[in-house]
This record gives structure tokens, C-alpha cells and sequence, in this order.
């Protein structure tokens, strides 16, 4: 994700895939053990919340099973106001045994839930949305789940600014990070438990819908047609992305005859193309620093809504349009913020993080590659903003927390764990760890971590025990001063690099756009 400036005050995987992301997911569930222990009490128990345990979001995801697919079926009433009838179709298997099981929904009236086939019993508790099925599961059952309920993209009381639904002029997107997704539809709201999406999005005929994955076709009934999408990659359900809109759906060919296609307001479409022609480019330069674009198809989302910032949907990147439009930004400037989200699509989508205290993996990354283009393609030396970011550190790292242990969500802004120390101030620790062990073995280091972890979901510690072994020497002490310590550690290479002193307050890099 990225923040825009505007809004800113100033600066089915591989068995081997599946077996590492179940012992990274354990983790979280062995912190969440004591409440998996409620699903089994008895039916007169009174629902609960639950939770993996995660330090930022301890309320996301649920013990107790893994979801392999979810099948949306979502109706469009063509009114960007009103609720969309919906039908989420769950394929699970259990864990543990359950009485009952947790899913995160919170936004939407629910109609009737079955568990393979037969209805069962289903109560609200903070969240959750905690089912009761005829029979108790058992570890190992292979399970089928169906909510029929309501999509409601008007925001509630409880529910501000939080994402899901975002109105644009003509329409409706997605933007569920961290952890809106069961804002939109029933779910395992939580990146470690990623999985397979089917979307099947009915609306008026005057209507396009666009979401992740590729079509498989489009059925037109009188005055509605139905789209379908599927993805041919697990992902986390805050990258979900669903376009309605009145749009424009350019398409192109990518390197190694990859599908592009991108999806713009129709009334923009020829003032938009010398940006979208920027794409298959923006994918070569990128395959040329860390290897394969990862997915089955690519493009940029170009919505005509005001979000405050853009986002790597699996894909299918989000974008104000005006980011495009307004003549405020330099050419160089707007193609780094697409390079930001491009990367995203290794950094964050194909490789998701275990927990959300892992999210520099994410931004610290996305901004790395963001800042390597402006050096390359736009004359912007990456050492003057390092250095930059080196004398805000000590702040970025009292205001929010150190780089990969962020402090908690502030209250009633479930999103401000995306702050500096996430975004450059993760990429000074990658420019650190790049100075210690020298630009081949970096570049060796980025192009292991995606290949391995391609699909899966990794941890810091995953990240630091590759970084060690492509180095030959142990980095643990190294990297843990970079991204726990509160005050940053000396920078390799530059004894004269001093950190503002006193520590300034949090600071947003100068004129960087907002991300996520």
C-alpha cells in the first residue's frame, strides 16, 4: 500500500508450499490455543470472538481450520448505496475437532449459514460470526460452508474509514487491508491463511466487473450479465479486489506473452493509456531484479474514488485515477509509486507475511524497488534519501515502533500500523544489510526469497535465517539491531550518518504518497 501525498502531513500450493505455510501458521494458532479450547464447550456456551493470536489484530482469522477456497457470489443492484445480495461458499478442513467454528464478519445482515449442506445455528459475537453445525467436526474433516447474507458498502457507525466496499463515481471497489475483507464477505480474515478465489459478480448490463484472476466467462440473463474470476494462486483475503464500474478494459501483452489488463473509467481511457503502456516495462525491470512475475495475469485498477492511497490487490493493483491526472507529480515520481505496487505482487502477495508484525516485509521491500527506480529511471540518488531516512529514524522508530515490531493500531484507526518505520524506514534496514554483505549477495538474497517462499506465507525470522545463510556468516545480531532495537544502529559504510538529534516526531517521507 501506498498512501497518497494528499493525505499525508509532510516528508493450490506445491505439498512442500502447504507443509511450510501450515508450520507457519501454527505459530499464531499455538497463541490462540486456550481460545480454540471455547469452540469446544458445549452448545450452551455463549459465542465468543476468537482469534490466531496475532500481537497488532488479536481478534483475526480462527483457530481450528484451514480454508482452501471461497466462492463469492455477489449481486449488484446498480446502486453503490444499497446492500448486494450475497452467497460465500466456504471449502475448509478442520484442524481440530470443533463444535463450532469462527468466521470474521462483521458488516452485513446474515440469512441462513449450512455446514455440507445442512442449515445450522449462527449468532454474532464482536466480529465473528460463530457457527453451530448439527454434528460436531472432527480434525481432518473436509468441510463446506454457505452464508447467504448481504454486502453492505455503506459504512457503519462501527466501521468508518475502516475499507471493504469504497464508492467510486459510477461504481464500487475493494480495499480490505489489513483487515476489512470481513467487512465484505464472511471469512478467515487473517494473511496466514491463505487460499483459491472464485468470484461471481452479477450486475446491470451498463456494467463491467473486473476482479482478481482471469475470466472464465460472462452469461448475460436479460438486463444482468454475470462475470466470472478465478485466481490460479492462493491469496490473502485483504487482497481481494472486485471493479464495478462503468469501465474501460484496456488489455496488452506483458513479457513472456503475459496477460495484461487494466481497468479504467471509460471516459478516461485515451488520457490514461500513456501510463498503462508504462506496465509490461515496469514487469521486465522488475523480473530483472528478483526473477518471474509470480501470478497468471497483471494490471493497475485506475478508480475514480478518493481512498487516500493505492493498493497491491493480488493482480489487480488500486489507484486514484487522479494520481494520473493532476500535474502535481513528475513523471518519474508517479511511474515509482506504480513500481511500489507492482512489487507488492512478489512482496506482500506472493510472499505474504506470517503475522502483521511482519509487515516490512511487505512495504520495506515495495519501497526498496520503488526507490531503486527512481535511481535508475529517474536520476534520484537512492543515498540521498537513505540518508534522509537515517536522520528520521530515531523518530520514525519512538512514534511507531521499530520496523518489524510496529506498535498497535492507534484507537478507532485500524490502519495507522502502515507508518514510516514500515516503509523507509524498512528499506534503510534493507540499504543497511545490502552495505554489509555487498550488492551481489543482496541481490542473491531477493531473488532466493521469492522463489522459495513463492505462494507461502514467511515470517522475519524466515527472512533473517536466509539472509545468514546467503551471506555464509550468522546475521542474527546484525538485522535484529536493525529491525527491533529503538534507537538505529550505526550505518555500514557511512560513520558520518547521524540520526536527528533530539529525535524528531514521526515524520512522513517528504512527499511520498501514502501506501500500504
Amino acid at each position: 500500500m501506498l498512501l497518497n501525498p494528499r493525505y499525508r502531513a509532510t516528508s493450490g500450493p506445491a505439498p512442500r508450499r502447504r507443509a511450510a505455510h501450515n508450520r507457519r501458521k501454527a505459530v499464531l494458532l499455538a497463541s490462540a490455543a486456550s481460545l480454540c479450547s471455547l469452540c469446544l464447550l458445549g452448545a450452551a456456551a455463549p459465542p465468543v470472538p476468537l482469534g490466531v493470536g496475532d500481537r497488532l489484530y488479536p481478534t483475526l482469522g480462527n483457530p481450528g481450520y484451514d480454508v482452501a477456497s471461497y466462492d463469492l457470489d455477489l449481486t449488484y443492484p446498480g446502486a453503490n448505496d444499497k446492500p448486494l445480495e450475497a452467497v460465500t461458499t466456504i471449502d475448509a478442513w478442520a484442524t481440530a475437532d470443533l463444535d463450532r467454528l469462527n468466521l470474521d464478519f462483521a458488516h452485513g445482515t446474515v440469512r441462513s449459514v449450512k455446514v455440507d449442506g445442512v442449515p445450522a445455528d449462527f449468532a454474532g459475537a464482536g466480529e465473528d460470526l460463530v457457527v453451530t453445525p448439527v454434528q460436531p467436526l472432527r480434525r481432518g474433516d473436509w468441510i463446506r460452508i454457505t452464508v447467504r447474507h448481504t454486502s453492505d458498502p455503506r459504512p457503519g457507525e462501527d466501521h468508518k474509514g475502516d475499507g471493504g466496499w469504497v464508492p467510486t463515481t459510477d461504481g464500487l471497489v475493494m480495499a480490505n487491508q489489513a483487515d476489512a475483507a470481513h467487512l465484505v464477505f464472511p471469512c478467515n480474515d487473517h494473511p496466514s491463511d491463505k487460499a483459491m478465489f472464485t468470484f461471481r459478480v452479477t450486475a446491470p448490463n451498463a456494467y463491467t466487473v473486473v476482479a482478481n484472476g482471469l475470466p472464465t466467462g460472462s452469461e448475460r440473463v436479460g438486463g444482468n450479465t454475470t462475470w466470472t474470476y478465478r485466481t490460479q494462486h492462493p491469496m490473502a483475503t485483504e487482497l481481494a479486489q472486485v471493479s464495478i464500474g462503468r469501465s474501460a478494459v484496456p488489455r496488452r501483452q506483458g513479457p513472456h506473452g503475459l496477460p495484461l489488463r487494466d481497468v479504467v473509467p471509460s471516459a478516461d481511457r485515451k488520457t490514461l493509456e500513456p501510463w498503462l503502456a508504462r506496465t509490461p516495462d515496469q514487469i521486465t525491470w522488475m523480473e530483472g531484479k528478483v526473477g518471474p512475475y509470480p501470478f497468471e495475469t497483471y494490471g493497475v485498477l485506475m478508480a475514480n474514488a478518493t481512498t487516500g492511497f493505492e493498493l497491491e490487490t493480488q493482480t489487480l493493483s488500486l489507484f486514484e485515477k487522479n494520481l494520473f491526472t493532476e500535474s502535481a507529480y513528475p513523471k518519474w515520481y508517479v511511474e515509482s509509486i506504480m513500481v511500489h505496487e507492482l512489487a507488492h505482487q512478489w512482496f506482500g502477495d506472493s510472499v505474504s507475511p506470517a503475522s502483521w508484525s511482519d509487515v516490512w516485509l511487505n512495504e520495506g521491500h515495495a519501497t526498496w524497488y520503488e526507490a531503486l527506480y527512481a535511481e535508475e529511471k529517474g536520476h534520484q540518488p537512492m543515498i540521498d534519501r537513505m540518508k534522509a531516512a537515517y536522520r528520521a529514524s530515531d523518530g520514525w522508530r519512538a512514534s511507531g515502533g521499530p520496523p518489524a515490531r510496529p506498535k498497535e493500531p492507534e484507537p478507532g484507526q485500524k490502519i495507522s500500523i502502515f507508518r514510516p518505520s514500515v516503509y523507509d524506514g524498512a528499506a534503510l534496514a534493507l540499504y543497511a544489510l545490502r552495505q554489509e554483505i555487498g550488492r551481489p549477495a543482496f541481490e542473491r538474497l531477493e531473488r532466493i526469497w521469492v522463489r522459495d517462499h513463492r505462494d507461502a506465507n514467511a515470517s522475519t525470522s524466515d527472512f533473517i535465517s536466509l539472509a545468514s545463510q546467503v551471506a555464509g556468516r550468522d546475521l542474527g545480531g546484525f538485522l535484529h539491531a536493525w529491525l527491533y532495537d529503538a534507537k538505529t544502529p550505526p550505518m555500514p559504510g557511512h560513520p558520518d550518518w547521524k540520526p536527528a538529534v533530539p529525535p524528531q516526531k514521526e515524520e512522513k517521507a517528504a512527499k511520498r504518497p501514502a501506501r500500504r
